[in-house]
C-alpha cells in the first residue's frame, strides 16, 4: 500500500527535482520567446543581472513579471488543490468544483459592471469573492462538524449559484464591460506585472509553509474522524485550517491571472501518480501545477502565429480529458454514484 505521507521520500525527492527542472527550462523558454527571441542562455544571463540594458529591460522589466506570475499561479493552484482533494478524501474535489474559483470571478464581473474595480481593483475582489464563497460552502456544509463529502456537495451547489450570477452580470453590462470580464474568466496571463506578481509571491512566502504543516496532519484525518480524534488530533480546526490555506493559495492566484481551469484538480493527481502516494503530497503538486501553467502559456502564445490566446483555454483543453478519466475510474471502482 502506497504511503500517506506527503513527506518526501527518495521517490518524491526526485520527482521533485526533475519537476524543478522542467519547470526551469520552460520558464526560462517562456521568456526567451517574443518579438524579439532570445536563447535560453541569454535569458539565464540576464536573470543573473549579465547582458546589454536593451536585453535586460525586456527580459526582466517586460517578459519576467508574466513568466513569474504563471509560475506562482500554478503552484497556488497545485498546492491548493492537492489540500482540498486530501481533506475532503475525494480527487474530484478542487477549488474550480466546490465554488471557491465561482465566487472570486463572480465578484470581479460584478466590480466590472458596477464600476468597483476602479476603487477596489480585480485582486481585491476576486479575494474578497473566493473567501465569501469559501465561508459560505463551509457554514452551509456545518451539521456538528462538517465532512468532506458534504463539502463538495455544498460547494458544487454554490459554484452554480455563482456561475448563474456570473452569467446574468455578463448579460446586464455593457458590451466593452463584457469584454473585459470574459478576457479574465478565462485566465490570462497577458499584460501581467509587477502589480500582480507581486502580491501573489508575499502570499505564497506566508501560505505555502502552511500549507505544507497542516498537510502532515491530513494523514490522520485520511483515518477517518473518530480514529482521528483517538489520536490527538483537533479534527475540526485542522479542517478549517486547510480550507482557509486552500482558499487563501487559490484566491491570491485567481486574482492575480483568474481562475485558469482545471490546474488545481489536475495537478495533484499527477503529483500523486508520478510519486506513487495515497494522496497528492502538496510540494511536488505545486511543481506540477507550475509545470502545467507555464506549458499551457507556451502552447497559448504559439499555436496560432501572430496571436496570444488566454492561457486558461489551453489548460481547459489539456485538463479535460483528466476529469474525464477519472470520473471513469470512479464509476468502474464504484464510486461513481
Amino acid at each position: 500500500m502506497p504511503p500517506v505521507s506527503g513527506v518526501l521520500r527518495p521517490r518524491a525527492a526526485a520527482v521533485c527535482a526533475v519537476l524543478t527542472a522542467a519547470v526551469l527550462v520552460v520558464f526560462c523558454w517562456g521568456i526567451a520567446i517574443g518579438d524579439i527571441p532570445y536563447s535560453v542562455t541569454d535569458v539565464m544571463r540576464a536573470l543573473a543581472g549579465s547582458g546589454d540594458p536593451g536585453t535586460l529591460f525586456i527580459v526582466r522589466e517586460l517578459r519576467l513579471p508574466r513568466a513569474m506570475t504563471g509560475l506562482l499561479v500554478g503552484i497556488a493552484f497545485g498546492i491548493s488543490g492537492a489540500l482540498i482533494q486530501t481533506m475532503t478524501l475525494n480527487p474530484l474535489a478542487s477549488p474550480d468544483m466546490i465554488g471557491i474559483s465561482q465566487g472570486a470571478g463572480a465578484a470581479v464581473v460584478a466590480g466590472i459592471v458596477f464600476g468597483w474595480d476602479a476603487g477596489l481593483g480585480t485582486q481585491t475582489l476576486g479575494l474578497l469573492g473566493a473567501l465569501a464563497a469559501a465561508v459560505l460552502v463551509y457554514a452551509l456544509a456545518w451539521k456538528r462538524g462538517t465532512t468532506g463529502y458534504r463539502i463538495v456537495l455544498v460547494g458544487i451547489g454554490i459554484a452554480w449559484i455563482c456561475t448563474s450570477v456570473t452569467d446574468y452580470l455578463l448579460a446586464r453590462g455593457e458590451q466593452l464591460e463584457a469584454q473585459a470580464a470574459l478576457g479574465w474568466l478565462v485566465g490570462n496571463l497577458n499584460g501581467r506585472t509587477w502589480d500582480q506578481a507581486g502580491p501573489l509571491a508575499v502570499a505564497l512566502v506566508v501560505l505555502i509553509p502552511v500549507g505544507i504543516l497542516l498537510g502532515r496532519l491530513l494523514r490522520t484525518l485520511q483515518l477517518g474522524d473518530d480514529v482521528a480524534r483517538g489520536l490527538g488530533t483537533r479534527v475540526q480546526p485542522v479542517r478549517l485550517g486547510i480550507l482557509l490555506t486552500g482558499v487563501g493559495l487559490v484566491a491570491f492566484g485567481t486574482a492575480a491571472a483568474g481562475p485558469i481551469a482545471f490546474v488545481a484538480l489536475a495537478a495533484p493527481q499527477i503529483a500523486q501518480r508520478l510519486t506513487r502516494t495515497a494522496w497528492p503530497p502538496p510540494l511536488t503538486a505545486g511543481l506540477t501545477g507550475a509545470l502545467i501553467v507555464l506549458v499551457s502559456d507556451l502552447i497559448a502564445r504559439e499555436l496560432i502565429s501572430g496571436t496570444e490566446l488566454p492561457v486558461g483555454i489551453v489548460s481547459g483543453v489539456l485538463g479535460a480529458p483528466v476529469l474525464l478519466w477519472l470520473l471513469i475510474r470512479a464509476n468502474r471502482a464504484g464510486s461513481g454514484g
